[in-house]
Formats: structure tokens, sequence, C-alpha cells
């Protein structure tokens, strides 16, 4: 019996002979350790981030005012229904608010300053506060709001030409 250069015995020598002589390099890189990482990371991001939107609880009024594009580092000032006024998350007597703010912003009265206040609150508080921001020096005074409040009634139409008046 004669066996031929093609025998399937031969040919796993010869593949044996040449792995051993020059190793090539690994032409295929294994990403499920990676994708197993990313799953991982994902998971903790979706769980975390809602978590990070913490601060004082207020319920805020709804309007139909669009939302405000992201300033420089905000200063954020609540008001609860009870009148406390919170600085961040730090309760502030309405005594100490305006130099703690001033204090706070470092003289920098270009820095916006954003106004929650809870619908069911009292109003003069809420004027009280903003006053004292205006009077402080502070330009950048925005109040938050919820939106999907109620309108505030169609667009106005321009007035049609009085047919009846002459030579106006």
């Amino acid at each position: 019996m004669a066996l031929s250069a093609n025998d399937a015995f031969s040919a796993g020598k010869r593949r044996q002979r040449r792995g051993r002589r020059g190793r090539g390099a690994l032409s295929e890189i294994n990403v499920t350790p990676l994708v197993d990482v990313m799953l991982v990371l994902l998971i903790i991001f979706m769980i975390s981030a809602p978590l990070l939107t913490s601060g004082v609880p207020v319920d805020l009024p709804k309007a139909e005012a669009g939302a405000l594009q992201n300033q420089n580092e905000p200063i954020t000032v609540s008001i609860r229904q009870d009148g406390s006024i919170f600085v961040g998350e730090q309760e502030i007597p309405f005594a100490a608010f305006t130099p703690s703010i001033v204090s706070l912003a470092n003289g920098n009265f270009e820095k916006p300053i954003y106004v929650r206040a809870d619908g069911r609150g009292q109003v003069a508080i809420l004027v009280q506060v903003m006053a004292a921001l205006s009077t402080s020096g502070f330009h950048k005074i925005n109040m938050l709001t919820e939106g999907g409040g109620p309108s505030s009634g169609p667009a106005a139409k321009p007035a049609a030409p009085n047919p009846d008046a002459k030579g106006q």
C-alpha cells in the first residue's frame, strides 16, 4: 500500500511542523471580555443616573415656556411650601440669604441663578427672594417650572382693517 503526498496523516504532520517553526501573529481578538465589561458598566450607569438628581423636593408649577440651555454652573435657590429657603441643599434664613448668595457667587453677578418655588407656596416669599437677588446685582435670574401647564391662550391675531375707517 502506497501513501500519497496528499494523505491526511502527512498533511497533519506538516501543519505541526510549520506551526512550531514560525509562529504567526494571532489575527483574531477575543471581544467577549470587553463586551462583558461594557454591559456591566452600562447597568451601573443606568442604575446610578437617576440617583444623581438629588435636591430639595418641591412641587414645581407648570408653564408653557421652553427649557433653558445649559450654562456654566448655576446657583439653585429653592423655596418650599412652608416658606423655607434653600441655596443648593442648605437651608438659609431670609436674613442671611443675600450675603450667602453673594459669597457663593464670588462676586460674579453674571452667574445664572435658578429659582425653584413650590406652586402651592406663598407668592410673597418668592417676590422677596427675587427682589433680594435683583437688588444684590444679579442679572441672570431664572424661574424654573415644569412643562405642560395651562396655556396662556392662543396667539393674538393682528386686527383686521376696519372698512368703515376713511383715509386713515
